[in-house]
């Protein structure tokens, strides 16, 4: 009776995890959704109705960057696109308290990675795990990768640079760049994506584990994590499950889940374990903490850095609906109308009437 308590004990756990897992990528999809609306009408000429949603800027991590060093630099917190570095402060902040516990509780590439991994063992029964060489190897570059944009950003580029791309075309339409990128994929980009999908498959968290320098960077944080997996080698039966389970691979009955910068806090290597408090996740080896408590913490750090961002006017982006109208345009990122036909020269007169109207508002 214990053993299947046990096990409905792992499914709940783990349940909590997905139900998280969910609840952001249901939040990111309607992001997504609201932004198409607000992109597509003004990609036709229209100022939209709706507003623009301000966590798209999540998906611009080089623009958090460069307000990051500009909020050092100045002392403030720039206009364009500045929940971008709410967004980027508060994932970096959970990594001192639930490791990279973003990775397997709130981004939608890490919920998309585990379901690829559930692919890898449908193709191969026993799971592939590459050499020890292959794998130190490949994951030297990701923290290559997080050095390049940190070295680039923070030791390269002085204040007036920063304020020019700050302000630039470039950056303030950075968000609809990224838009189109998915939405009006190159063939390029979609052999890259296929084959970083086709890879998940082969090797488990391709993308998370070698590539991903967010991942890089929030793992080096979480050195300083104030929780962490703890292991009790007198209470181990040697089983081998938990590193199976681990999506880390790390080497747990090395004791060496504590200050892995690959543990991502999903508790699956405490799920698996059958020995009673031989693994647990706890913050300072004495108060222990389960899925509940590791995926309020992540709620409550999101909602409450959110909520002040909010309150204190950094949180909606400062450029309005006609300077995205007249950057676009500028750009020349707006569609283009063939003339020749009686409809298209309507399209034509629609939107030179609406371009006047902005004109006119912006003059009033």
């Amino acid at each position: 009776m214990s053993f299947l308590r046990k096990i409905k004990e792992d499914k709940a756990s783990q349940a909590v995890r997905r139900g998280v897992q969910m609840l952001f990528l249901i939040i990111v999809c309607f992001i997504g959704l609201k932004f198409g609306w607000f992109e597509g009408r003004l990609e036709k000429g229209i100022l939209p109705l709706v507003d623009r949603p301000p966590g798209v800027e999540a998906f611009l991590p080089i623009s958090a960057l460069v307000s990051l060093k500009y909020f050092f630099l100045t002392g403030t917190i720039n206009d364009v696109h500045p929940s971008g570095l709410v967004i980027f402060l508060i994932i970096c902040a959970t990594a001192f308290i639930v490791k990279k516990g973003f990775c397997s509780w709130v981004c939608p590439i890490g919920f998309l990675s585990e379901y690829l991994s559930k692919v890898h063992y449908l193709v191969f029964k026993k799971g592939y795990k590459p050499s020890p060489l292959l794998d130190r190897t490949l994951r030297i570059c990701k923290y290559l990768l997080a050095g390049f944009f940190i070295w680039s950003v923070f030791f390269k580029m002085p204040l007036g640079t920063i304020e020019s791309f700050i302000k630039s075309p470039y950056n303030i339409l950075a968000d609809i760049k990224m838009f189109r990128f998915f939405t009006r994929i190159s063939m390029t980009a979609f052999f890259v994506i296929l084959g970083l999908i086709l890879l998940s498959v082969l090797i488990r968290n391709f993308w998370c584990r070698y590539l991903c320098p967010y991942g890089a960077l929030i793992g080096v944080l979480s050195l300083l994590s104030l929780g962490r997996i703890n292991f009790n080698r007198s209470r181990c039966s040697n089983c081998g499950k938990c590193e199976k389970a681990c999506p880390g691979l790390i080497k747990i009955r090395q004791g060496k889940s504590s200050f892995s910068f690959e543990c991502s806090a999903c508790l699956q290597c405490v799920n698996v374990c059958p020995e009673k408090n031989a693994l647990k996740y706890s913050f300072f080896k004495k108060i222990p903490i389960g899925s509940v408590g590791i995926g309020m913490i992540l709620l409550v750090m999101f909602s409450f850095g959110i909520a002040t961002a909010r309150l204190t006017g950094h949180w909606e982006n400062k450029i309005s609906k006609k300077a995205y109208f007249f950057n676009m345009m500028a750009q020349g990122m707006m569609d283009r109308v063939e003339i020749g036909t009686g409809q298209s020269e309507n399209l034509r007169s629609k939107r030179m009437l609406n371009l006047m109207k902005i004109m006119q508002g912006k003059k009033n």
